[in-house]
């Protein structure tokens, strides 16, 4: 209840508009991007929290020491311990298998440094989890936000990329000069 009331209010007083699809209504891997600003974070919890939408996101396992863990697992974050990624593909099957309803939020192109790509995390976690995959959006050509479409990921790993290009072809995040174009390493080599 509080969410939704401080969400509300966000949606009132700021100059972003949410125009959203429904929110989905099983686990689904939330794509956040274009990622180029670490304010991304404060929309995407305001999206969640005005769509009723229980959020789950991979942080580093930095972020969750001292005074800032509770917080941040308090809203949704689940630290990662980038010596054994894959721990974090069972615990997220184990919750989908428990009959949570979440939106997994990763955003696989980054805010620091020069990418060529995005990384292939949510690719592989929809994929071993059978969760769709929900194209979230910011774009400050238009002072939109919000989600897009979800759809089942095919294994074709170019086919599917291709879908998820089309939708971010005219989004360009908060800081455009940091957009990266989506594209995985994976596609490099897959047949055509």
């Amino acid at each position: 209840m509080l969410r939704r009331l401080i969400s509300g209010a966000f949606w009132r007083l700021s100059r972003w508009k949410l125009t959203s699809e429904p929110a989905p209504n099983r686990p689904t891997v939330l794509i956040g991007a274009p990622h180029t600003s670490n304010w991304d974070f404060v929309l995407m919890l305001a999206i969640a929290w005005r769509l009723g939408i229980d959020v789950r996101w991979l942080g580093k396992k930095s972020l969750f020491k001292g005074w800032r863990g509770p917080m941040m697992r308090s809203l949704g974050g689940i630290p990662v311990d980038r010596a054994d990624p894959s721990r974090v593909v069972a615990d997220v099957v184990q919750q989908v298998h428990a009959g949570d309803v979440f939106g997994l939020v990763v955003t696989p192109d980054g805010t620091r440094g020069a990418h060529t790509h995005w990384k292939s995390g949510f690719y592989r976690i929809a994929r071993e989890t059978g969760m769709p995959v929900t194209l979230g959006y910011v774009d400050r050509t238009t002072m939109t936000t919000g989600l897009g479409p979800t759809f089942e990921l095919t294994g074709n790993v170019t086919h599917d990329m291709d879908r998820i290009r089309e939708f971010y072809s005219d989004k360009a995040g908060l800081r455009p000069a940091l957009r990266v174009e989506p594209r995985l390493r994976e596609e490099d080599s897959a047949p055509r």
